[in-house]
């Protein structure tokens, strides 16, 4: 399976004391945006200090406006005050779905925990209708947690 090849690469780029933490961070989402199809725009973002809000950190995909989401506010921000991941099959079909691109038809985010705490998280953008299963779940659960080794 795609994912069980991809999950050593992503533990050698975390592993990569060599880089920065946005270097590392940027070179994981060019790999799952590269050998990933449906994933079409991933990115982390990471709470902003001691705020109530999330701020952009590394992405590969087109540009965003939402540099800064506040916490409850679109699919990243509910994910933010609830801890669990959310799979939108259908982003026109969610109200509280704050629009990047027209081409975008789904969207996953799963939070990243250190010691318990939400930091962040990864958000996918599919220009795919409902593309995302359990193994996308599965998969990118794995991710934040090498993600989370970083801080």
């Amino acid at each position: 399976m795609m994912f069980e090849q991809l999950k050593p690469q992503v533990k050698t780029i975390a592993s990569n004391s060599k880089k920065t933490v946005d270097e590392r961070l940027l070179a994981i989402c060019a790999l799952l945006e590269k050998h990933v199809d449906h994933y079409n725009w991933v990115g982390f973002y990471f709470r902003n200090g001691d705020k109530e809000e999330l701020k952009l950190g590394p992405y590969v995909g087109a540009p965003t406006d939402h540099t800064i989401i506040p916490f409850g506010k679109g699919i990243c921000g509910q994910v933010a005050v609830s801890n669990q991941n959310f799979v939108v099959p259908d982003v026109a079909a969610q109200d509280n779905y704050i629009a990047c691109s027209i081409t975008v038809k789904s969207e996953i985010v799963i939070p990243i925990f250190l010691n318990g705490e939400n930091i962040g998280q990864i958000d996918i953008d599919s220009n795919t209708l409902d593309p995302f299963t359990e193994a996308d779940e599965r998969f990118l659960e794995f991710v934040c947690a090498e993600v989370s080794l970083l801080f």
